[in-house]
C-alpha cells in the first residue's frame, strides 16, 4: 500500500469510527418513559385507579428493562388525594410509593389556598407530595418536558 492508501484507509475509519460508538452506547442505554396523570375529583376509586396505573406501568417497564418517572398532579377536588386530613388513599400512597420509588405528587397551591380560606384553616399536604404553584400549570410543564398525559 502506497502512503495515500494508507492515508485514505485511515480517514474512513476515523469518519465511520463515531458511528459504531453510537450504536454500541445506544444498545446500552435503558428507554425512559413519562407518564403524568391528573385527578381533579374526590372520589377514592379514581385515585385508586391513577396508583395502580403507576404501579402497572412500572411493573411492566420494569419487566422489559425500562425506565418510567410518574407524576400524580392533583388539583380541584383531586386535592383530597394528597391531603393528609382528609385523603382516603393515604396508606395506598405510601404503599406504592415502596414500589415505585419515581413516583411523585404535584399538589396544587392554587387549590390548596381556596380550600384554607372556605374551611378557614391551614390544609395539612402528605408528607410524600409536593405543593406546585398550580396544578394545570404543571400538567402542561409536564407534557411540555415530554410526559405523556393520563387521565383515569
Amino acid at each position: 500500500m502506497d502512503r495515500r492508501s494508507i492515508f485514505r484507509a485511515g480517514a474512513a475509519a476515523l469518519a465511520v469510527a463515531p458511528l459504531f460508538g453510537r450504536k454500541a452506547g445506544a444498545a446500552t442505554e435503558r428507554k425512559q418513559h413519562k407518564l403524568a396523570i391528573h385527578v381533579d375529583q374526590n372520589d377514592p376509586a379514581v385515585m385508586r385507579l391513577a396508583l395502580a396505573n403507576s404501579r402497572n406501568a412500572y411493573e411492566l417497564y420494569g419487566e422489559r428493562g425500562e425506565d418510567i418517572a410518574i407524576e400524580i398532579v392533583c388539583y380541584s377536588q383531586g386535592l383530597h388525594m394528597l391531603r393528609d386530613d382528609t385523603s382516603p388513599v393515604k396508606e395506598e400512597i405510601r404503599a406504592t410509593r415502596a414500589k415505585v420509588p419515581q413516583l411523585a405528587f404535584g399538589a396544587c397551591n392554587n387549590t390548596k389556598r381556596a380550600m384554607e380560606r372556605a374551611e378557614g384553616k391551614t390544609i395539612p399536604i402528605i408528607q410524600e407530595a409536593v405543593v406546585v404553584p398550580a396544578g394545570v400549570v404543571r400538567l402542561v410543564e409536564l407534557q411540555e418536558q415530554g410526559f405523556k398525559y393520563l387521565k383515569p
